[in-house]
């Protein structure tokens, strides 16, 4: 191992880079680049925090990697878990923003929301995240951290075995840091989490949907929450820029391998877009693409304006997507008794924050 000329530096995070940038970076230093993929197991496989434990390497390196490297976590800051056995969590990141992420009960097995952004800067209008606005982009180790730190939680690691990016934030505008966290999730040295069950959702940054099909093998979920562009306007201020006739044909262009969807999102509020007639317009709209529909009933936080449909508006707007053939599956929101909604605990924690530093300006 070559020699460096100064003594002072600030070591970098080893979840920071993907197998190819670790490689160079050992090979700065006169390392060979089979040593990364090593590195990395430790790191993603036998979840290790400490090159010290690195038992296949040197000594010399594993000090060497000590003195220049960290391998960093999330401070999971709180943890809530719901009766219908959703586990929620808060983390703080390093400059005191906060993240969250949500542990969904499946049969079998778990799936994890995580979150692309601290805050989110599209602005739907229904949704607690973007009120907030955007405060900045994650990281890619911030993002692969949520998902370290929740399987580090679990009795049975492997029971993880779905990853969503439906979390805080609009992934495709943080494209790089999660199209390499996505490579570390997916990576053969990595977290090994395979393709088919990692899913993005956007919604609705054209131009990134066709860079995503490139660049990486995901399920892609599109959240649109109306079928024509008066209605998705007044919803999600995004839909100016890239209206709906323009996200479908990048929708048509992504890469589906047999048997596989686009799934579509589609938020039913009381009154806005949950008519019979909206059912048939989006039908309509989606009839030539291979298309799954999650509806969604809105789901109710402090000082919104918006309602939840009832029940037999819910079932009837499902009856005509049934009808016209389509797979297309109510799905209810989980820890509502925790807050569950992406933003919830973060907003509440903040505010908490807040009503500290102001009662210590008092004292």
């Amino acid at each position: 191992m070559c020699q460096e000329n100064t003594l002072m530096f600030v070591p970098q995070d080893a979840k920071s880079f993907t197998q190819e940038q670790l490689a160079r970076w050992l090979g700065q230093y006169g390392i060979a680049p089979y040593r990364a993929g090593q590195i990395l197991r430790w790191i993603y496989q036998r979840g290790v925090y400490s090159f010290s434990e690195m038992t296949d390497l040197s000594k010399d390196l594993r000090q060497f990697l000590s003195e220049r490297l960290v391998i960093s976590q999330l401070e999971t800051e709180q943890v809530q878990t719901s009766k219908d056995g959703s586990i929620k969590y808060l983390f703080r990141l390093k400059d005191g923003q906060h993240i969250e992420s949500v542990l969904i009960p499946e049969p079998g097995h778990w799936t994890l929301c995580i979150s692309s952004q601290a805050g989110c800067g599209m602005g739907c209008k229904f949704c607690l995240t973007g009120r907030g606005g955007l405060v900045r982009n994650l990281e890619s180790s911030e993002i692969i951290n949520q998902v370290c730190a929740v399987r580090d939680d679990l009795q049975d690691p492997s029971s993880l075995t779905n990853i969503v990016f439906m979390g805080m934030g609009e992934p495709l505008a943080n494209y790089n840091s999660v199209v390499q966290a996505i490579q570390t999730i997916t990576g053969n040295n990595g977290l090994q989490f395979s393709s088919r069950r990692v899913t993005l959702s956007t919604v609705g940054l054209a131009p990134r949907i066709d860079d995503l099909g490139r660049d990486v093998k995901v399920n892609l979920a599109v959240s649109l929450n109306a079928a024509d562009n008066d209605t998705r306007n007044k919803l999600m201020p995004i839909n100016r820029t890239y209206p709906i006739e323009m996200i479908l044909s990048a929708c048509r262009r992504f890469p589906l391998p047999s048997r596989r969807t686009v799934m579509f999102e589609y938020v039913l509020i009381a009154g806005v877009n949950d008519a019979p007639t909206d059912a048939e317009r989006l039908a309509r709209l989606l009839r030539p693409l291979r298309a799954k529909i999650n509806l969604i009933p809105f789901n109710p936080y402090e000082g919104t304006e918006f309602k939840r449909p009832g029940e037999d508006v819910i079932l009837a707007f499902q009856k005509v997507l049934l009808d016209h053939h389509y797979t297309a599956i109510i799905r209810h929101s989980k820890g509502g008794d925790i807050g569950a909604a992406c933003g919830q605990l973060r907003a509440g924690s903040e505010l908490k924050a807040q009503r500290s530093r102001l009662k210590g300006q008092e004292d």
